[in-house]
């Protein structure tokens, strides 16, 4: 039975002898068909933030996975206080220090918070009764080393996000950590959750923690971040102190060419309307009494604070979710639709926000994935060709210039710029004509970012129609011709391109001008 620490501080008290807690060297590694990394190396301070950067693809999963103990380098060292770490395992890597948070938690929905934080160390009376007292008393002592109050007894479903992130890192920290990897961890978080996140992390820096730090957001690693990393093509590019660059040179770092326009709006002018949505209301999701339009060669962007009715709206378009009142109507005719494949029928296609959850089968393959919505299309007596399966894979490979060795390659190992691109073929696919973006850019990188919004500026020249739903102003501004913004589940306002600007999308999301704008859950500075 192993003991539980009395605290967060205790699980930190012996920091690293060494300059450096964790030290790769010319760490390479290859998979079927592509070389992740190749020659790489990095180093972790204790105390500091340090940043790994990249395009997905770059390598950083890799890399993250191989200091974690999942992948063995096929050559190179890892070095931990200074000492070769060989023969790295999850549970050795663990055993010498090592913690690492996924975007997606790795928490049991329906255990506590305390059983979480204790999962496989929880401690017993007599051998054989779990001690739950001592569990709750621990984790309440470790979470307020934190500066942070979840209360252990609830379930780990019942949890905001913010509050899962911290109870992954109380759980690290029970191992007595002190290397930890965050991956994305502010991905689903509003601004006043970033904030607390960061509270947590310069915490954990001031008990000597290094901590390895994997995001998007440029102007966000300035904040917190001390050092960066960039990889390109599985290589190893720099490191700098983020003091000394710019937002303009790491992202010229990352794609190895500068990008001045990152949203290139291109003037199509609209054509007739595709979609009318008069007084659409829903008790369930919290609709009320929304009336939007769209036309052909248009994109429309959709607004608004963390649950005020986006998504909500964009699922009962798309008959994902039912709505109580209110009409949909699609070329001019109001549909009867009750299912998504009665919506597939009419032309419309929906890129959910959990991309990896909602718009893709991980475990099938490109080409599965890729005709997964069009099958009775492609195949109308039923029997599947998997010749004519893969052709057409192939094709939309081509076309979206979607990076795997061929389509035969299952999704789940694709990084989220590419699985991005296999959800745009699958829609593709189907003809769709209305395409509702939710999210398209979140998660993935800013030269992947750069080739979305291409596509999406072709769907307008190719006459058909964009709803976009985001929580990046600056996405929204710059890709949209018209902009809808909601608050409490109904539409606030419109603005022309001409028109919007962030301070008025803010003013109308928030129902006021605030003096600094925190907790509003729309990314004004995501690059």
């Amino acid at each position: 039975m192993r003991r539980i620490p009395s605290s967060a501080a205790a699980e930190s008290s012996s920091l690293a002898s060494s300059e450096y807690v964790l030290q790769v060297r010319n760490v390479s590694k290859a998979f079927p068909g592509v070389q992740a990394l190749d020659n790489v190396s990095f180093d972790l301070r204790p105390g500091e933030v340090h940043v790994l950067l990249g395009e997905n693809g770059a390598g950083k999963s890799t890399l993250m996975k191989i200091i974690a103990g999942a992948y063995r380098p096929d050559a190179g060292e890892i070095l931990i206080d200074g000492r070769p770490a060989v023969n790295l395992t999850p549970r050795k890597a663990q055993e010498l220090g090592v913690g690492i948070i996924y975007q997606e938690f790795n928490l049991v929905p329906y255990l506590n918070v305390a059983e979480n934080i204790f999962i496989d160390q929880l401690p017993t009376r007599q051998l054989i009764r779990l001690d739950h007292k001592t569990a709750h008393r621990k984790a309440r002592e470790i979470l307020a080393s934190l500066g942070m109050e979840v209360p252990t007894h609830a379930l780990a479903v019942e949890l905001s996000t913010a509050q899962q992130q911290v109870v992954e890192v109380a759980k690290a920290l029970t191992h007595k950590s002190r290397i930890l990897i965050m991956d994305e961890p502010t991905a689903s978080l509003t601004d006043r959750e970033i904030e607390q996140l960061f509270m947590t992390i310069r915490e954990l820096k001031s008990k000597g923690i290094g901590i390895i730090y994997i995001s998007h957001r440029l102007r966000e690693m300035k904040e917190i971040g001390d050092r960066v990393t960039v990889l390109r093509d599985g290589k190893y590019v720099g490191t700098h102190e983020l003091s000394e660059v710019t937002v303009d040179s790491l992202v010229t770092m990352m794609v190895g060419r500068e990008i001045d326009l990152l949203y290139e709006h291109e003037e199509v002018g609209p054509g007739e309307e595709v979609l009318r949505v008069e007084g659409l209301s829903s008790k369930a999701t919290g609709l009320r009494d929304v009336s939007i339009t769209l036309r052909r060669g248009e994109i429309v962007g959709l607004a608004g604070l963390v649950g005020s009715g986006r998504t909500e709206l964009a699922r009962a378009i798309f008959n994902a979710d039912r709505h109580d009142a209110g009409k949909i109507i699609i070329f001019g005719k109001e549909t009867k639709s009750k299912t998504p494949k009665d919506s597939v029928r009419n032309r419309v296609a929906l890129l959910p926000e959990d991309r990896k959850r909602q718009g893709l089968a991980l475990i099938l393959s490109v080409a599965e994935n890729v005709l997964s919505a069009s099958l009775d299309k492609a195949f109308p007596r039923g029997w599947v060709d998997l010749r004519k399966q893969k052709s057409i894979a192939e094709e939309y490979i081509k076309i979206l210039r979607i990076a795997t060795p061929s389509g035969d390659q299952i999704t789940q190992y694709l990084s989220g710029g590419n699985q991005q691109k296999v959800v745009i073929a699958k829609w593709l696919a189907t003809g769709s004509e209305i395409f509702i973006f939710d999210e398209p850019t979140r998660g993935i990188d800013v030269g992947a970012k750069r080739e979305i919004y291409a596509f999406m500026n072709k769907l307008k020249k190719e006459n058909r129609a964009v709803l976009m739903v985001s929580s990046e102003l600056p996405e929204v501004i710059g890709m949209s011709d018209r902009i809808f913004v909601m608050r409490e589940g109904t539409i606030v306002a419109e603005f022309s391109r001409d028109e919007a600007t962030q301070e008025k999308i803010i003013s109308c999301a928030m129902d006021a001008i605030p003096e600094k704008s925190t907790g509003n859950g729309i990314d004004q500075n995501a690059a």
